[in-house]
């Protein structure tokens, strides 16, 4: 099958925003996308690619960042980021359909060319170009792009030739594959192999793209199982991954998770684990989903390092607030131990769309009906009027985090 594919990237996405908001050019301004209300420790989430080009990480610590004069501090706006990937997403989808387009992540896309080329009478570095060209005239926003006979082509021309220099677009072919996809060093820097994948390959004296393109596909399918077949198809530039063939997991989860910014005593943490299950079991009830696999996961301060992670099966599925919260206290109380704790994940497993529901001869069948038509109404006011029109009297304690996390994405600002 002759196919091309693209893949679009917002080069330092979040920074780029915050300095095409500022009227400042990127490409000469030291600014840092970093709440600096959160001490030294911030997270840095972009940086630049002025600062980039000085070597400094996209990704570290605000105490981490080198003193570079007039450096300028943006706190994070995750609605506006998330705003304008939409907006990107929609400009690419006025040049293809939306069954030719992957979205990879908040700012990279894969997009199948293949179809629209006679269309548009174009090259795939024609409309490809088109599309980067149409995104900064739309947006002000610099992208850069990898194009590639498969996705996996595409995202190595875009990660080892595309992203280093103007203008920001590289066209890798089959005689690509030994010239240049071999020469990549060390392993983990091609997409889809890890830290982890690359010691493993290196203790079998892999080093290079090439040699794994050159092993004996048993030896790695004996080592890594079918992972093993796959790392030698990719070094071989093979991919037969469809891109309107999209996946669709036979068991999903739903889970939340936050890393709280002070040191919780055990009686705290039970406020942050209610506050919590209400938001992830409304996430529950709005999907039209029930569980029956409930997990909570405790990690403790670095002080003392540790923590625990178990699940509890329920009864039968279920998208009661209070019968989930009853039984992630039970585990809760069971395995916590009196240590200061800094981070709390919530799971909820084994999804399903429908509830056969065992009467219980120890439960009043109508308060229970009473309960949960309450929770529907209080989830209908949430979504109408926000989250924070309806709050557990816990809320008011010090401890809380429930309003915080409301104005949030992603743990970051809104």
């Amino acid at each position: 099958m002759n196919r091309k594919i693209a893949v679009i990237d917002m080069k330092a996405f979040y920074a780029s925003i915050e300095c095409v908001e500022k009227n400042l050019n990127p490409f000469t301004t030291p600014l840092v996308v970093c709440d600096e209300s959160r001490g030294n420790g911030a997270i840095v989430l972009s940086v630049s690619p002025y600062l980039k080009q000085l070597g400094v990480p996209s990704r570290c610590r605000k105490r981490e960042l080198p003193n570079i004069p007039g450096m300028i501090f943006a706190t994070p706006r995750m609605s506006l980021y998330v705003e304008k990937s939409a907006e990107i997403v929609s400009i690419v989808l006025d040049f293809v359909g939306e069954d030719d387009i992957h979205v990879y992540s908040i700012d990279e896309l894969f997009v199948n060319l293949s179809p629209y080329l006679k269309m548009y009478n174009a090259t795939p570095y024609q409309l490809t170009k088109k599309i980067k060209d149409t995104i900064y005239d739309r947006t002000g926003l610099t992208t850069t792009a990898g194009i590639g006979d498969n996705m996996l082509m595409a995202k190595v021309a875009l990660d080892t030739d595309a992203k280093n220099k103007p203008p920001y677009i590289s066209q890798w072919r089959k005689s690509d594959i030994k010239n240049k996809l071999w020469k990549i060093k060390p392993l983990s820097k091609m997409w889809g192999i890890s830290v982890n994948y690359e010691r493993r390959l290196n203790n079998l004296g892999i080093y290079t793209v090439g040699q794994l393109a050159n092993s004996n596909k048993d030896l790695l399918r004996s080592e890594f199982g079918i992972m093993g077949e796959q790392l030698w198809e990719h070094a071989n530039g093979i991919d037969e991954t469809d891109i309107r063939k999209k996946y669709v997991p036979k068991d999903n989860s739903l889970s939340l998770g936050q890393v709280l910014f002070r040191d919780y005593k055990v009686h705290e943490a039970r406020t942050i684990i209610k506050e919590m299950n209400d938001d992830l079991c409304m996430r529950l009830r709005s999907r039209g989903q029930y569980t029956q696999s409930v997990g909570l996961s405790i990690g403790y301060s670095m002080a003392v390092y540790g923590g625990f992670s178990h699940q509890m099966m329920l009864e039968n599925p279920s998208d009661d607030t209070e019968e989930i919260l009853d039984v992630l206290l039970k585990i809760y109380e069971k395995y916590v131990e009196p240590l200061p704790i800094r981070r709390v994940y919530l799971t909820f497993g084994k999804l399903s769309t429908s509830n056969i529901e065992q009467l219980s001869l120890f439960e009043d069948a109508i308060s229970k009906e009473e309960r949960r038509n309450l929770q529907k109404v209080s989830d209908r006011l949430k979504t109408k009027y926000g989250k924070d029109i309806i709050l557990r009297g816990s809320s008011l304690l010090e401890e809380s985090t429930a309003k915080e996390r409301h104005n949030q994405i992603g743990g970051h600002r809104k």
